[in-house]
């Protein structure tokens, strides 16, 4: 079964399933409880590499927006700093692009974080 987990108490049980068949079944008994932790092994090697699998899709993906907003970012602040320039509004004028050095940093961070 996938996600299948082997608990504690299945190999207490085992061992007592052991000890009351006997030796001739040891074989079997031990094939069985292999079987089960090889898919329990592999639910979660698949289950990590389906996790890497998302996050490097995300870092790829975070690239080409990143440059979209970078460049949205330098037009939208051309004509933001010839307005605030020329009327010498230099305190709202630091205010507007400390907000889209922010916005960046803040798509930036959130695009190499991992899922």
């Amino acid at each position: 079964m996938p996600g299948e987990e082997i608990e504690p108490t299945e190999t207490e049980a085992l061992l007592q399933t052991r000890h009351e068949l006997g030796p001739r079944y040891d074989a079997e008994l031990v094939a069985g409880f292999a079987e089960r932790i090889e898919r329990a092994v592999q639910d979660q090697v698949s289950d990590e590499l389906a996790r890497r699998r998302r996050v490097e899709a995300a870092v790829a993906a975070a690239g080409p927006r990143q440059l979209a907003l970078g460049i949205l970012s330098i037009i939208a602040c051309i004509p933001i700093s010839i307005v605030l320039g020329v009327q010498g509004e230099l305190p709202a004028l630091v205010v507007v692009l400390a907000g889209i050095v922010a916005i960046n940093w803040a798509h930036a961070a959130t695009g190499r974080r991992l899922p």
